[in-house]
This record gives structure tokens, sequence and C-alpha cells, in this order.
């Protein structure tokens, strides 16, 4: 179901349509925005199809060409142009005049139908294609977006938030070798180990590595290879011969 009805006369502002037509469909999706020689598939029925998508629309562009005002169709009850604008009224659906560049004069109740003489009170949006395409469509997309809920909702220009600050999310492919987080840590950080030689305590309590370290009652204690005698300091040991008891 379309969010906007494109309305416009052929010969007279469509190439502004057109282009409003592609920025739209490609900001909100194209399913949103009704375009006749887009939308309506072969062999549907146009005037069923045009007054149908009017009022399932929420909002109507009228795209004012440089002669739209003076277009003599303007008066003729079944012109297209007319019906849709009328019909959107009847619906209470949103009009929105879209200029067709700078040189396009904001409408007058005096310069229209009777039947039509409230558009001039519509406020009005100017896309000049020459001069300041992009700034005039997406100041149109971003008017849409404020209107529409759903089409703020789908609306891919949409600046997304920044993270909650107390939110982390890291992420690694393949690895070979150490990995460093080189922001800030919050929190409790565990031991970091590169590269080492020897012995590695991670643990509480003394580490000790040369010479041996022992706590509490010790006998004589040989490492190595031995030969001769060995004295320690409460008495003498002598080398008994074999065979001496």
């Amino acid at each position: 179901m379309p969010d906007v009805f494109i309305n416009y006369r052929t010969g007279d502002g469509d190439k502004c349509a057109t282009t409003i037509e592609r920025e739209l469909s490609r900001r909100f999706g194209e399913e949103r925005i009704f375009y006749a020689s887009k939308s309506i598939g072969a062999g549907e029925s146009f005037d069923r199809e045009l007054l149908r998508n009017v009022r399932r629309s929420s909002l109507l562009l009228a795209v004012i060409g440089p002669t739209w005002v003076h277009c003599p169709q303007l008066h003729d009850e079944q012109d297209w142009v007319r019906r849709e604008i009328l019909e959107a009224f009847a619906c209470g659906i949103t009009v929105i005049p879209v200029l067709d560049g700078r040189d396009v004069e904001r409408l007058r109740e005096a310069d229209l139908p009777a039947a039509l003489s409230q558009l001039a009170n519509r406020q009005s949006v100017r896309v000049d294609l020459r001069h300041n395409a992009r700034a005039d469509l997406a100041r149109v997309g971003d008017a849409l977006a404020t209107l529409v809920p759903s089409l703020e909702a789908a609306d891919r220009d949409a600046v997304q938030p920044p993270p909650e600050p107390s939110s982390t999310s890291n992420s690694t492919g393949e690895v070979n070798g150490p990995v460093v987080q080189a922001r800030e840590f919050t929190g409790d950080v565990g031991t970091v180990v590169k590269g080492n030689q020897g012995a590695v305590h991670t643990g509480t309590g003394d580490i000790h590595h040369e010479p041996r370290h022992f706590s509490g009652d010790v006998g004589t204690y040989f490492e190595g290879g031995n030969q001769g005698g060995v004295h320690n300091r409460f008495g003498t040991s002598r080398r008994r011969e074999d065979g001496n008891r």
C-alpha cells in the first residue's frame, strides 16, 4: 500500500515528478510511492487504480510546473490532475504543492478554479533540479518522514543512534599471535602473558626460581653429582671404605 501519491501533469512538471519518485523510492521503498506510469500494471483499470490509490495514501504531492496554473484542463471536471487532488481533499488526505524550479510562484486563490482554491492555502515546498536538487529532494524526504510514521520507520537515510555507553562489543576474525584491546578497560582484567622465558607465576604468594627454597624443617639435601666427602655444619662426615661397618 502506498504512503505517497505523486500527482503531476504530463508535459508540465513531469521531469520533476519522475526525479522525486526515484529519490523517494530509493529512500523509503518503491512500494510506498505511487507513480501512475510505474505503479499501474498492464491490463489494470487506469481510472479505478488512480482513485483507489489516492484514497489509500497518507499524502499527495501535487507537482506544480511553470504552466500548471494556466492549463485549460484544470477547469475540466474530467481532468485527472484535478480529480486526484479533489479526491484527496474529500478523503482528508494531506496535499502538498511542490513548486518545480525557482521561477514557479506560489499558488494564489485568484488563479485557481474555485474547487481547487484551498490548494493555495497549503504550505508548499520547492524542488529546483537545476541549482539545488540534492538539498531540495532531501528536504522533501525529511518532511514526509516527519508527517508519516511508516515512512520514518522505513527511512534508509535516517541517522542511527550511537550505542549505549555501557554496551561493549568485540569481535575478531582468524587470529595468529597476540590480540590486544587498544581502548579503555572497564572492570576486572585478567593476567596477560606474552613471550615469557622461564617460570611464570600468576597466583598469590612468593615465587622462587634460583636457588632452591624450602619452608619448614628440612634434612640434608644433595643435588647433582657428589664426589668425595660432604661436610655440614652440625658435624663431620667421613667417607667410609667398602667393608668398614
